[in-house]
């Protein structure tokens, strides 16, 4: 097989699957100060809490945009892992420059979260959205 040349690529988005895509968007906009830019309603199959959102950060500006899509058998995972439970196959880390972490989780807090029982690291916090994804604030 020949050599190919990788194309130049960028990653720009994730996309989360949520029993609840236009209300986990509110979330991460609040808790970030990203903007909605997408707050598409529920397809004709789709419940009322259903539809597709995305967060981006103001402006034009670079940063992660975070997809949310209907997922209808979402399982929120379980975190640490646990056998035989639904895992958490991706999180999202935020990353807290000013070094004032607990300032960063009271905020996650008020936008909703909640903190994780088991924090393995002094300098990370493990918490989760609304609907039980695991992100992680870290310094």
């Amino acid at each position: 097989m020949g050599h190919v040349e990788r194309p130049r690529l960028a990653a720009t988005s994730v996309t989360v699957g949520s029993p609840t895509p236009r209300e986990a968007a509110r979330f991460w906009a609040r808790l970030l100060g990203y903007r909605v830019t997408a707050d598409d309603p529920p397809g004709p199959d789709e419940p009322a809490e259903g539809g597709w959102a995305q967060v981006a950060p103001e402006g034009d500006g670079p940063g992660l945009r975070i997809n949310l899509e209907h997922e209808r058998a979402y399982r929120p995972p379980v975190w640490p892992a646990s056998p035989g439970e639904q895992v958490a196959t991706q999180h999202i880390d935020v990353h807290v420059p000013d070094g004032d972490l607990d300032a960063a989780v009271a905020w996650a807090l008020d936008c909703g979260a909640r903190l994780a029982d088991h924090q393995p690291q002094a300098d990370v916090r493990v918490l989760f959205t609304p609907d039980g994804h695991p992100f992680c604030l870290f310094l």
